[in-house]
């Protein structure tokens, strides 16, 4: 389908310090590229990737009404799954154990406080999208909460940007950048119209969704954060089209399976390729659907598992913490003492069984907060990307 392309306009280039190669020091012009105004444009997908788009439809709808209506807790596990995964791909990536003792509140590294961060963004995001149309203040609060875990990063929290950005090439300058987006007193403008089209209702749903976060992409509105903002603009724009109502597709795993071919279709878009993207899409997101349905399937049986393995006493302690893991797999001792509602030697006791027989596993060992974890749950975790990168890429 016809979509117009980007197009370049020669900008000059004053650097603001004396750092860098010879080539950064002397760099005087930059190409920019400006994105068409998509607000009025209309999409049809046709032939294979028609079908490629219904199938996906599709494949998000099962996941939904299979699993996102009858197993609650895959939906706080797809939502972190996918957060994760996005700030991979910026290369955060602390690590399950890390992050897991910053969801319950203990003492946390950096990389895993920016994860966190990237959920209460991605939720956020969602939140607003079934709310009603995104807007953007739903934009800029989203970034806000992003970005306000590091003291620098979060002086330009929730702001448009102000500055001439860039992807690749130097640390110094944009020389060598793979792109360059547009000027900085474009942005509002081109995004006031991005909003506009992520609102309409007459456009197919997952194109429209690939279609706003290449734009986004292209934008780069923020002066850091806009990978992960603009994967969690996909999510929201299912939610507020109503394609999923608790479930979020962990497309983030596609992406992150194979970089290279992300930023390739990236690319293919400014060129006008759209229908390359919306396939890329869409052919992920039968792959991400396919893969956490199998995650869905494994961790319903968890439960039964866990009674087989630890053989708790009827109404124990230990009991009442089994029934809970699904819905709270990580958690400190005050949550465990609230699940079991007995009392502290009664929870300390369930606790240390539990972790014994290996269901759960003590991520922080800290007198003030310890965090415990459903071993089984953080693995399949993993084991979720893997298999969405396994589908993605295919057999060796």
């Amino acid at each position: 389908m016809n979509w117009p392309p980007h197009r370049s306009e020669e900008r000059a280039w004053t650097s603001r310090q004396r750092q860098g190669s010879r080539a950064d020091r002397t760099l005087d012009r930059i190409t920019v590229a400006i994105p068409p105004p998509i607000s009025e444009l209309d999409y049809d997908p046709t032939g294979t990737i028609a079908r490629a788009h219904e199938a996906a439809l599709i494949a998000i709808a099962r996941l939904e009404a299979g699993f996102g209506e009858h197993l609650a807790p895959l939906a706080d596990f797809l939502l972190r799954s996918e957060s994760v995964a996005s700030s991979k791909i910026e290369h955060i990536d602390a690590g399950w154990r890390a992050f897991g003792k910053a969801v319950a509140g203990g003492k946390a590294s950096d990389e895993a406080k920016s994860q966190l961060a990237a959920v209460k963004a991605l939720i956020a995001m969602v939140d607003a999208a079934g709310a009603g149309n995104i807007g953007l203040d739903d934009l800029l609060e989203a970034h806000r909460l992003l970005m306000a875990v590091d003291y620098y990063t979060s002086l330009d929290a929730g702001k448009l940007r102000i500055v001439q950005n860039w992807v690749g090439g130097s640390d110094y300058t944009p020389i060598n950048a793979a792109h360059i987006p547009p000027p900085p007193e474009l942005v509002a403008e081109l995004i006031a119209d991005l909003l506009t089209f992520v609102n309409r209702d007459d456009l197919p749903i997952l194109a429209q969704a690939a279609i706003a976060h290449a734009q986004f992409e292209s934008i780069h509105p923020f002066t850091d954060g806009n990978g992960r903002i603009g994967r969690a603009l996909i999510s929201a724009v299912l939610r507020r089209r109503g394609l999923t109502r608790r479930v979020t597709v962990p497309l983030a795993s596609v992406m992150l399976a194979d970089t290279s071919r992300y930023f390739m279709h990236l690319n293919r878009f400014r060129d006008g390729d759209v229908d390359a993207f919306v396939e890329y899409l869409a052919v992920g997101a039968i792959h991400a659907c396919e893969s956490a349905q199998d995650s869905a399937m494994a961790l319903a049986d968890l439960p039964r598992r866990w009674r087989d393995v630890a053989r708790p006493r009827a109404n124990s302690a230990d009991e009442t913490l089994l029934e809970a893991l699904l819905e709270t797999p990580i958690f400190n001792v005050d949550t465990a003492q609230r699940i079991t509602g007995t009392t502290s030697a009664s929870t300390y006791r369930a606790l240390s069984r539990l972790t014994d027989t290996g269901i759960l596993e003590l991520l922080s060992e800290s007198q003030r907060n310890r965090v415990w974890a459903a071993t089984d749950v953080l693995a399949e975790l993993d084991g979720l990307s893997a298999a969405i990168g396994r589908r993605t890429i295919g057999p060796a």
